[in-house]
């Protein structure tokens, strides 16, 4: 066999490689590409009127179409977003959506104090369309996620608190200790005292995180998620 037919033998069978290589490189998404879907799926769902269903149909939460508020708003309206309108607060900083449902009982989180907080949630992915996680249900009734907060001159700082019950659904799931910074968001507006009555209630939150204030997982794979998150209070 001549030189120029096995050159040829050569080429030939390294064209399907080749192809292979560029039908990778041009599924493979960008990060600009990825986060430009993200923003895309969390204006989808402003916009949606989602109902929030676990896996039987049961719905779980309702979203509802949302109505954006700027912080100057949100100010003026005493740090409150109103129900009846389904407002969320933007934080322009971090892309955070919130929702205060409950502002809750007890006092705020002073300045150089921390606290030990039970937080009860659903995680539902944006991107995916499905509730993702939920600790919110009998299975953790016993484990709940506990965060450990702490508030420096209004800075707050968290992690997951494995030393009582060995971590909740957060810390199993996704395997660190490190709180979504999107999850602090409510702690400037919100109390987290305890419910001693009927009448009370606890603290209680919706949030649009996007990648970048989220979970491990969300923030490698670029994707947002939506809580619905109650806080209360351990007792000292």
């Amino acid at each position: 066999m001549g030189f120029n037919m096995k050159k040829s033998l050569i080429i030939l069978s390294a064209l399907p490689l080749l192809a292979g290589l560029c039908i990778s490189c041009k599924n493979e998404e960008t990060y600009a590409e990825q986060k430009e879907k993200e923003y895309n799926a969390i204006q989808s769902f402003l916009k949606r009127n989602i109902v929030v269903r676990d896996a039987d149909g049961n719905v779980v939460c309702d979203v509802g179409t949302i109505e954006t508020i700027t912080e100057e708003e949100f100010q003026n309206q005493g740090f409150t977003t109103d129900l009846d309108r389904n407002q969320y607060v933007l934080f322009n900083n971090s892309g955070v959506y919130m929702q205060i449902r409950r502002k809750g009982t007890g006092e705020k989180l002073e300045s150089g104090k921390t606290a030990r907080v039970i937080c009860r949630f659903i995680e539902f992915n944006i991107l995916g369309d499905s509730i993702q996680l939920r600790n919110d249900v009998n299975y953790w009734h016993s484990s709940p996620d506990i965060i450990k907060i702490s508030n420096s001159l209004g800075s707050f700082t968290a992690s997951f608190d494995t030393e009582i019950n060995g971590g909740g659904a957060m810390y199993k799931q996704y395997g660190s200790t490190s709180v979504p910074s999107g999850w602090l968001t409510p702690f400037p507006y919100i109390c987290i005292g305890r419910q001693d009555s009927k009448e009370e209630g606890i603290a209680k939150v919706r949030l649009i995180v996007p990648h970048t204030e989220g979970q491990n997982n969300a923030t490698s794979s670029v994707y947002p998620c939506f809580y619905e998150i109650s806080f209360q209070k351990m007792r000292d």
